[in-house]
């Protein structure tokens, strides 16, 4: 009996959708394009400093990224790039509500796979996040640090609602709202 031999296979190159780490706009600094760039190269490369090489940055700043305030959606995808996370880390984890309205007004951003290389940069609409800023109306009856996490939540709630219902970009019958991210196909590709 011969057997027959199969090709090594690629391992399966995975990074879930993280919301960027909030920084000061820099066009040398850490964007959330250079971000997303950053994990996928992580994960292709595991390596933090060819990566941060590929885009342009030092390995320590990588690491100051991933220890700042607000990037625990960053630092797990990180983990998941390194292979030392689950899959799905955002539904193992509390969700900042940071993090929640971005995911719900902008979506996530998600490295691209082809063949187990990284190929470019996607923005994943997140609907769920939205369903959720909708569901937290209870905070208005709480505290007064409560109380002005809701009012927030309730203007991120009533931008995200219009910017779905006007498709995000202006059209031809009307005009999308100023705070709505532009229009994208589906797809942001590296530069």
């Amino acid at each position: 009996m011969t057997q027959s031999l199969r090709p090594a296979r690629r391992p399966r190159r995975y990074v879930p959708g993280f919301v960027p780490v909030p920084l000061r706009a820099r066009a040398d600094g850490w964007t959330p394009r250079r971000q997303a760039a950053f994990l996928g190269y992580l994960a292709q490369t595991r390596s933090v400093s060819e990566a941060a090489r590929l885009v342009g940055m030092a390995r320590e700043t990588a690491y100051r990224l991933r220890a700042r305030r607000g990037a625990e959606s960053f630092a797990a995808a990180w983990d998941v790039a390194m292979g030392r996370g689950k899959g799905d880390t955002h539904r193992s984890r509390k969700v900042t509500g940071y993090e929640l309205e971005y995911r719900a007004l902008h979506g996530a951003l998600k490295p691209m796979f082809y063949a187990g290389r990284f190929t470019g940069i996607m923005r994943k609409a997140d609907n769920t996040a939205l369903l959720r800023l909708i569901a937290r109306p209870y905070l208005a009856l709480a505290g007064s640090a409560d109380r002005a996490e809701a009012a927030g939540e309730r203007r991120a709630v009533s931008r995200a609602v219009s910017c779905h219902s006007s498709g995000g970009s202006a059209g031809p019958a009307r005009a999308a709202p100023n705070h709505c991210p532009p229009a994208s196909s589906g797809s942001m590709r590296q530069a």
